[in-house]
């Protein structure tokens, strides 16, 4: 069946009107036409050759890239982003994922029906010079792929493809694979270089086929090398790599209060932080490794402990690596950033497999536990989006805590799912704890809808009044809109997957029930303490959101500005519908709303070329 059709039904399967199982729904991140505030870039086609071409090898595992590819290796402007989150059993640290957005997170295509479909991300090798081989040489780049991972599974006219470019300047597709396939497994395969593409300006490319208008059909690659005197049965490299990204500091969250953490720090201190290394050879090897602690606000060395003995990873296996952290039991100032490290010796630079390319790139892993004022589940990157498919329901994660104190902001990450929902109104609460589910509701209070303006950004919800709190709590939010459900990310490599709590529709008889069909975390987290504010914090950039703004605030119906770049306010009801549309030119600094509107509150949706912003106002004639 044809994606665009099957996309079609599923859209109508997926509707209210005939949606059978009201509840909580992982849903893949698209992005809308109007959240983009810079041009989107086509899929990179050629760029031209560098000045000098590199020389065989070529060696690339992604583990020294962030978000990324580095430069002196790949073309830039790629949409690939690097990443340790969405793969699964990846070989290395690091991968390579292909969707069909950029590495911005902004889609290649933005299409009303979602249903837009072709190339998507592409990433394309840097020349290398191959002129002086011939086919008695042997040459082979080999590399590792996976569909899925955490991600959405490609279907099977979906692709991912991989091309040499000739001498002529001419694009050839030399492999192919399609999708449909799911394994949890990374898969590796062998290309031979051959006669028509020796030249002093090779270059190679994948580029991956699939929706363009969201992270669609996934696709991950992983350590690509390319050298002479190779076969399709060099399948082993001595490389033992670390893999995992490095469990949580905390016993029970990724981040909390400094200040409630040194009440109890050994309590709160994980019992062990663990990764894992994995043996690419096909012979067992010895490592030790070296595990620290920093804290990268003042520099201490809260940890530095060195494995008494070594330990024998046998060939083509994955092996666990764990220590214990030491507690931190004072910090100078109001917030400690902690980096854990694990550094591996391994033997991987004696009698290496590629002479010239040092293969202790990626024996060192490490991860950042933040200790501020906010406590979070989550590692700060969404795989997926979260709603909930039922109109006044309420979705809520538990927060285990020690004695007393008040939440100031909720602060939530709230991800495109096809359509802008900025404005649309939506209750963020937090309840009591009642024998283990929510309890009493201590405070809620109704916030207009905002994007980041970064992938995986945050919003601050700050409340008028601070909530105060004791032990356990559960903050959470609740969908008001019957018809247009808001995405929350969704942290699905998470170990804290416990916490979340449901409540469907919003009658007296709605019961809360514990969570059992998704497992992760919501990129949800009280803000702790501090002073209070009737402003909502936004990542909107500052010029824009406090250039945007309408006045006076209480207004009788005429509303003026002074920023010339407004192009359009749209007046909203508190449910995020919207009642009246005023294009505005740049000759024109006031508007009136419409005299039918009786008193009350609004909101007014505030845009712009440098983005959008939203306003509370109170008309009072």
């Amino acid at each position: 069946m044809h994606k665009r059709v099957l996309w079609v039904m599923m859209a109508v399967l997926l509707s209210p009107a005939v949606r059978a199982q009201p509840g909580l729904e992982l849903v893949p991140i698209q992005p809308v036409r109007t959240l983009a505030v810079t041009p989107v870039p086509a899929p990179v086609v050629y760029s031209p050759a560098k000045p000098a071409a590199s020389t065989l090898p070529f060696f690339d595992d992604f583990s020294t890239s962030l978000n990324q590819p580095d430069p002196a290796l790949w073309v830039t402007g790629s949409g690939v982003l690097i990443n340790n989150t969405l793969p699964v059993n990846q070989p290395t640290v690091n991968v390579a994922t292909f969707d069909g957005v950029n590495a911005r997170g902004v889609p290649y295509v933005f299409s009303g029906d979602g249903l837009a479909y072709g190339p998507t991300d592409t990433l394309t090798a840097q020349p290398i010079d191959v002129s002086t081989y011939t086919t008695a040489d042997s040459v082979y780049l080999s590399f590792y792929w996976q569909q899925k991972g955490l991600g959405d599974l490609p279907d099977v006219e979906d692709s991912l493809r991989l091309q040499f470019r000739g001498p002529d300047g001419a694009w050839r597709t030399v492999w192919r694979q399609s999708g449909g396939v799911f394994g949890n497994n990374f898969v590796q395969q062998f290309v031979q270089v051959t006669p028509p593409y020796f030249h002093a300006a090779f270059q190679f490319r994948f580029q991956s086929f699939g929706k363009q208008s969201g992270s669609f059909d996934q696709w991950h690659i992983d350590y690509l090398y390319m050298n002479r005197g190779r076969s399709r049965f060099d399948r082993f490299i001595k490389d033992v790599a670390c893999r995992q990204a490095v469990s949580p500091y905390l016993r029970r969250y990724t981040a909390m209060p400094l200040r409630q953490y040194l009440l109890n720090p050994a309590a709160e201190t994980a019992d062990s932080v663990t990764t894992d290394i994995n043996n690419l050879f096909n012979n067992f090897n010895f490592t030790t490794f070296r595990f620290t602690v920093r804290d990268q606000v003042s520099g201490r060395l809260v940890q530095d402990s060195q494995q008494s003995s070594s330990a024998l990873i046998p060939s083509l296996s994955s092996q666990r690596k764990s220590h214990k952290p030491t507690p931190l039991t004072s910090a100078p100032g109001r917030r400690a950033i902690l980096r854990a490290k694990f550094d591996v010796l391994t033997t991987d630079d004696q009698n290496p497999s590629i002479p010239t390319i040092n293969l202790r790139r990626n024996d060192s892993i490490s991860g950042v536990t933040v200790l501020d004022n906010y406590y979070a589940f989550d590692d700060g990157s969404a795989e997926n989006g979260l709603k909930i498919n039922l109109g006044q329901s309420t979705v809520v994660m538990q927060f285990p805590a020690t004695g007393s104190d008040t939440i100031s902001a909720v602060r939530l990450c709230l991800v495109p799912n096809g359509e802008n929902q900025t404005g649309q109104v939506f209750s963020v609460g937090i309840y009591a704890n009642n024998g283990g589910f929510p309890g009493q509701a201590l405070g809620q209070q109704a916030f207009p809808a905002m994007y980041g303006t970064e992938r995986n950004g945050f919003i601050d919800y700050v409340f008028d009044r601070s909530v105060v709190v004791q032990d356990t709590f559960y903050v959470g939010y609740t969908q008001v809109s019957n018809d247009s459900y808001l995405s929350v990310g969704f942290d699905r490599n998470t170990p804290f997957t416990r916490q979340i709590f449901l409540r469907l529709g919003g009658s007296s008889s709605s019961r809360w029930e514990k969570n059992t069909t998704v497992q992760g975390a919501l990129m949800l987290r009280p803000v702790m303490g501090g002073s209070t504010s009737s402003t909502l914090v936004t990542a909107t950039p500052e010029a824009v959101s406090t250039a945007l703004r309408v006045y006076p605030n209480p207004t009788r119906g005429q509303l003026s500005w002074d920023n010339p770049a407004l192009s359009q306010i749209e007046v909203m009801d508190l449910s995020g519908r919207v009642l009246q549309s005023m294009p505005v030119s740049p000759s024109y600094r006031t508007a009136t709303l419409n005299p039918s509107l009786p008193d009350g509150f609004y909101l007014l949706r505030l845009t712009a070329p440098a983005g959008t912003t939203v306003q509370k106002i109170l008309l009072r004639k």
